[in-house]
Parts: structure tokens; C-alpha cells; sequence
């Protein structure tokens, strides 16, 4: 069993003054095994509390990791990048690059190019996840619920994150979503080569 925690869109501290204590207890070094940011976290406070929860931290960089907030670390972040977990090559972007933003058409050029059997993506600040043409594609939405201009009017983003096992040609997806005061946990099967239960 390998876990791979997988977040993004923090917007600490400017659209978000931290992690939900809720998610951060449930957040344990020594149990991930990697973590994977799609980008957004604004503050070195927060890379730096994302090296405490495991040994590989993989990042791309978002539209407002800037240098002024991320200094000597925003320049030298990737726009995409493919890590190998098991038997899963799993492909991380910001998606602030993709237009329109979230399209499946547009997720599974990105997808094809990184050659990924799961691509993570962020910027929506809404969880999604679906299979299109043998992938899964997983957006974990913003970690903290920050806000996006995209929403409509009154509504907000619901923070939340994924943790994934991976064991061998399996990848189960773990969604929390923090629903009010209530952490609430949902469950997704991918197995590569075989549709997904969801």
C-alpha cells in the first residue's frame, strides 16, 4: 500500500487563512508516502508544512505561486510533471494553462502529452473525478475552500482533498470533503485497464 495524498489550491493566506484543523488532523507524517500539489499554495508556510507530511512532495506551480511569496522556489516550479507510483504514471498541472478550464477534451490532450494513467489538475477549486478514454482523472479541489471568482454568486468552494492507495494495478481514491462542521468521506475504484466504480 503506498499513500498518496493529493491537494492544491490553498490560497494561504490570501484567500484563506489555513488548512481546516479537521483536515490537518487527519493529515499524519510517516503514513503518506507522497504528496502531490497541484499548485496555489502561495506561502512558504505551507511547503513547508507539506515536507513534514512525507519524504517525496511533487509541485507544480500556479497561477499565484509568485517569487515575491515563494522566494528562490516559484521559478524553479514546473508548469507539469510525471511521477511513477506502483504501476501508475500519474501526471500533476496547475490547469490554469488548459482552456476552458476543467474541459475534458483539453485534460485529455494534457493527459496524452504527459502519456499518465491518472492526471491531477487543480484551479477549478472543485473536486472531480472521472474516467475518459482508459484514464482517471482526479481534481481535488481546493484544500481550503478558497474562494474562486468563477463561482456564482453564493456559492462557495467546498474544501477538500484526496488520498489515494495504491497497490499494485489498483488506485483507490479517497475523497474528504468538509461538509460544515462534518468531514465527510467518499470512495472511488480505478483499475488500470478496467472501468472505474463510482
Amino acid at each position: 500500500m503506498v499513500l498518496v495524498l493529493v491537494l492544491g489550491d490553498l490560497h494561504i493566506p490570501h484567500r484563506a487563512p489555513k488548512l481546516p484543523d479537521k483536515f490537518k488532523a487527519l493529515l499524519v507524517p510517516g503514513k503518506i508516502s507522497h504528496v502531490l500539489c497541484t499548485g496555489n499554495l502561495v506561502d512558504r508556510t505551507v511547503l513547508d508544512y507539506l515536507r513534514t507530511l512525507a519524504n517525496e512532495l511533487h509541485l507544480v506551480r500556479g497561477d499565484f505561486d509568485e517569487p515575491l511569496f515563494l522566494p528562490g522556489v516559484a521559478d524553479t516550479l514546473p508548469d507539469s510533471c510525471c511521477i511513477t507510483v506502483g504501476e501508475f504514471k500519474i501526471g500533476l498541472i496547475h490547469g490554469h494553462q488548459l482552456t476552458p478550464w476543467g474541459d475534458a477534451e483539453a485534460l485529455g490532450a494534457a493527459q496524452r502529452a504527459l502519456d499518465a494513467d491518472i492526471l491531477v489538475t487543480g484551479h477549478t477549486h472543485r473536486f472531480a473525478t472521472y474516467e475518459y478514454n482508459g484514464a482517471l482523472f482526479v481534481n481535488p479541489g481546493s484544500a481550503t475552500g478558497a474562494f474562486n471568482a468563477a463561482y456564482p454568486i453564493g456559492e462557495e468552494p467546498t474544501p477538500s482533498f484526496v488520498l489515494m492507495d495504491v497497490q499494485g494495478k489498483q488506485a483507490i481514491t479517497y475523497v474528504y470533503e468538509l461538509v460544515g462542521d462534518e468531514v465527510k468521506v467518499r470512495k472511488i475504484e480505478f483499475t488500470k485497464g478496467v472501468s472505474a466504480h463510482f
